[in-house]
């Protein structure tokens, strides 16, 4: 870090330098200055003292000397004032830049009179408050009287009734931020009192912004209580006025200064996006609206010190970390990268200017790029070094930026950036003789852009305060915003290294609401049996039906329940019973029917295993679950990796197995045991094996039966690999129905017309297809003979859309997409170390329904 940069955000951390004779002193906030700027300091303690003493003040102030303008008038206005001058021109009614603020005078009687003086001797003291402003040959100038008087009048609301008084105050409040000013004619500063009680009184200030900014209020407060208490006192006299800020700042900005300026500029905001695309609850219009509200929320103090703490470890002011998270949110919620959010400062780096009402203000444009999915320290770091370069360039005014970029204009939004963050330092606390005083919120109904976020920093902690354009959000909206907001804030304390795209939103009430709620599938079914119990039942009731055809052959149910049988009885003198994990890697075939069927009515678990897997990841499932028998196929048994389990292969062993009896075993199962332990991808760690129980298998078997109106009627396909969780609602809903399931044989998925084909030859009526291969199929003409009514499609979000000469519906579970009917498959929670953990059935903290937890032997 250069030293330019190091004193600059010394300055914005409050920490304050100066010289006593060859003496450097410092004066800091208890907490503020690190060991890290010490060192920093005594590195560089003569540079420092040469530069403070070439200036003999602060060194950020420039040594071009304030020259004090003597003919009050026809003086040029500052350039942030052209820009709202301009502005009002063209809509004189516009009150967006209306500014209106309260405090609460109680516990003590108001003197109103002596009110009125004190606010008399600071409008005598600060020329901006006296500022008119005219045009004089075609070019506006300030005006300023002499004298101004101005008078405070009272509005009694005593005999409204107590629980009216607060809601006509809010009334009036409002009503006076909506009127215009005559910028031209009238004064720019106005106050009334309204009287609720002999001891408690609401004191307005309404004033324009052209002649006025937020560091204003602070002065204004302080200057308002010391003449209130001592109207007889005299405060030190002011080193220049408002006017001579005009005139310096045309002045300085000129030359080699402007151009500077203009070169870090363009640079740092080539190319930048003209528009946040934040999602809004009702469209853009045509031209920008600024009716508006504020909503208020509190960071807790433990919060605060833990947002605090991190600043300090990684080197950044509280602002940084705070603009970090809140662009984080806004990535979030735009899934832009690239985020342009404007921020005022006081520009007022001179010691002339510090204790001078007027309008100072300049905004800066930080741009930060989040691109990368960075981690939220990396994140910080960024937005550390565009703060610090903003800074150090801050003197471009807003309006000449604009000027000078020409960037993208639209009437509908604001140029550069749409978005506003600031920090405030809470106002000084004011003591008036004989008077409680505090603050008030009130609400305007203005804002100037589409969102801003304004954090007040407290003794109690921090303060938020959203200001939001009403023309595009819903209060509700904002409210959520609040809570998604608090959420990341607690999240990125606890674990900043996390990456920002996975960094949790979600409140608490959000979270039940989304996985318990709206999760919530459960369908009657009965409560004491199991699923291979249901395929037993449906065996009795219809023995003869086709149960599963493959490569030109079928099995009835009868049959396929017989085979089952054997290999249950096969399986149960090898010890297999309850709980008991039985390994099945098959290709499909109806080995694999038979293995999945044998293991239930075992009274085991089957834990599926793709035989087109790795080998690296089959020998981790093979050793994190330490199956004591597999079941597979001749051909695949060489090329398995070596494990401790028993192998049964189900074709070449079959003789030995078709020895067993085919009437079904009995066992002691209940809904609650194991019916099958499924793998997770492992893309962002170690796969974990989710256990799966019968209450929750049949909760899905029964949903989709419901969902789908499947019938036994139904010919339904099968596609996808046992260790895909597809092939459950490919599987269990139509065995425990009475229904047909058809295997695909490998090549037919190799063309879409021959898929195309496929169903319609075997009359498939529902089928469920991975989406690229469901794309490929809405784009096939179709026979209208068809009897498919229902495509299932899943894994990503469908692009290529039905169109009306498709006889079939379409259900993609990835969100809406044209003309598609949308809905879920079980629930999906997700694991903080793993990808995504599919739970089947009712919520996770519904002991009765299901159970879910990592594998552990």
């Amino acid at each position: 870090m250069n030293l330019n940069q190091f004193l600059t955000e010394l300055a914005e951390r409050g920490i304050k330098l100066w010289l006593e004779g060859d003496t450097l002193r410092f004066r800091a906030p208890k907490g503020v200055m690190t060991s890290e700027d010490r060192d920093f300091l005594v590195l560089n303690k003569a540079k420092i003292i040469s530069l403070l003493s070439q200036n003999n003040t602060s060194p950020n102030d420039t040594a071009q000397t304030i020259v004090t303008v003597s003919e009050k008038r026809d003086i040029p206005l500052s350039f942030p004032q052209e820009q709202l001058w301009f502005l009002n021109q063209l809509d004189p009614n516009n009150v967006s830049y209306n500014e209106l603020f309260a405090l609460r005078f109680f516990l003590g009687v108001l003197n109103i009179v002596t009110l009125e003086q004190s606010l008399n001797k600071i409008v005598a003291r600060h020329a901006a408050l006296r500022t008119n402003f005219a045009t004089v040959n075609g070019q506006p100038v300030q005006v300023i009287a002499e004298s101004l008087t101005l008078t405070v009048p009272v509005i009694d609301l005593s005999n409204l009734p107590a629980s009216d008084r607060e809601n006509e105050v809010q009334g009036l409040a409002t009503e006076q931020a909506q009127k215009p000013f005559d910028l031209v004619n009238e004064p720019l500063i106005q106050a009334t009192v309204l009287k609720l009680t002999e001891t408690e009184h609401i004191f307005l200030l309404r004033t324009h912004h052209i002649v006025w900014d937020g560091w204003s209020l602070g002065i204004m407060w302080r200057e308002l209580a010391a003449f209130y208490n001592d109207l007889s006192q005299e405060l030190p006299p002011l080193p220049a006025e408002y006017p001579d800020f005009a005139v310096w700042q045309r002045q300085y900005l000129t030359g080699e200064v402007l151009d500077s300026l203009q070169t870090y500029w363009k640079e740092q905001l080539l190319d930048a996006p003209p528009l946040l695309e934040l999602p809004t609850d009702r469209a853009r219009g045509v031209t920008q609206t600024f009716r508006g509200k504020h909503y208020r929320f509190v960071i807790s103090k433990p919060l605060t010190e833990a947002l605090l703490g991190l600043s300090r470890r990684q080197k950044v002011t509280i602002f940084m970390t705070l603009l970090a998270a809140f662009q984080t949110l806004l990535y979030r919620y735009t899934g832009q990268t690239d985020l342009c959010v404007g921020s005022p400062i006081a520009n007022r780096d001179r010691s002339e200017f510090k204790d001078l009402i007027g309008y100072f203000v300049n905004t800066l444009v930080l741009r930060t790029c989040l691109a990368g999915n960075p981690s939220f320290e990396d994140l910080l770091s960024r937005v550390r070094k565009v703060t610090l370069g903003a800074y150090a360039h801050r003197e471009l005014p807003f309006e000449k930026l604009v000027e000078i970029l020409q960037p993208e204009r639209s009437l509908s939004y604001t140029p550069l950036f749409q978005v506003m963050f600031m920090l405030l330092d809470e106002l000084p606390e004011t003591q008036m003789e004989g008077l409680r005083v505090s603050p008030l919120a009130v609400e305007t109904g203005i804002t100037h852009f589409d969102l801003a976020l304004f954090i007040e920093k407290t003794s109690s902690g921090l303060i938020g305060e959203w200001e939001y354009n009403t023309d595009l959000f819903d209060d509700a909206t904002i409210a959520r915003m609040t809570g998604h907001f608090q959420t990341l804030l607690k999240a990125i304390t606890a674990n900043p290294i996390q990456p920002i795209s996975e960094l949790p939103l979600l409140t608490q009430r959000e979270r039940h609401q989304l996985l318990i709620e709206w999760n919530n599938t459960f369908t009657e079914f009965p409560q004491d049996k199991c699923i291979h119990q249901l395929f037993e039942e449906q065996v009795e009731r219809t023995p003869e039906a086709v149960a599963v055809v493959f490569e030109g052959e079928q099995l009835t149910y009868r049959e396929l329940n017989a085979r089952a049988n054997q290999l249950a009885h096969y399986l149960r003198s090898l010890d297999v019973g309850s709980e008991v994990l039985v390994g099945l890697c098959v290709e499909r075939s109806f080995e694999m029917i038979i293995g999945l069927l044998g293991v239930l009515k075992a009274g085991g678990a089957y834990v599926p295993i793709d035989p087109a897997y790795p080998t690296d990841r089959i020998a981790y499932m093979l050793d994190d679950s330490r199956l004591p028998v597999l079941l597979t196929q001749k051909q695949l048994a060489a090329s398995l990796p070596e494990h401790q389990g028993r192998v049964v292969c189900l074709d070449s062993d079959w003789g030995e197995i078709s020895k067993k009896a085919e009437l079904s075993p009995i066992t002691d199962l209940t809904p609650e045991n194991l019916a099958y332990v499924i793998y997770t991808s492992g893309s962002t760690g170690k796969p974990k094996g989710v256990l799966i129980p019968h209450s929750g298998l049949l909760n899905l078997v029964f949903w989709h039966q419901h969902a789908f109106e499947v019938t036994s009627s139904d010919r339904a396909t099968q596609l996808a690999g046992t260790a895909f969780d597809a092939s459950v609602w490919e599987v269990w809903p139509y065995l425990a129905l009475g229904a047909s399931i058809y295997l695909i044989e490998p090549e037919i998925l190799l063309s879409p017309e021959k898929l195309c084909d496929w169903l319609v030859d075997k009359q498939i009526t529902i089928t469920f297809v991975p989406t690229p291969i469901a794309e490929k199929l809405l784009s096939v003409q179709w026979s209208k003979d068809v009897a498919l009514r229902i495509m299932l499609t899943g894994g990503d979000k469908l692009h290529q859309y039905p169109s009306a000469s498709i006889p079939f519906k379409v259900v993609n579970n990835y969100g809406p997409t044209e003309n598609t009917v949308v809905t879920t498959s079980g629930l999906v929670v997700c694991d903080s170390t793993d990808n995504m953990l599919p739970h089947i059935g009712r919520p996770i903290d519904n002991n009765q329904v299901y159970r879910t937890h990592l594998i552990s032997f």
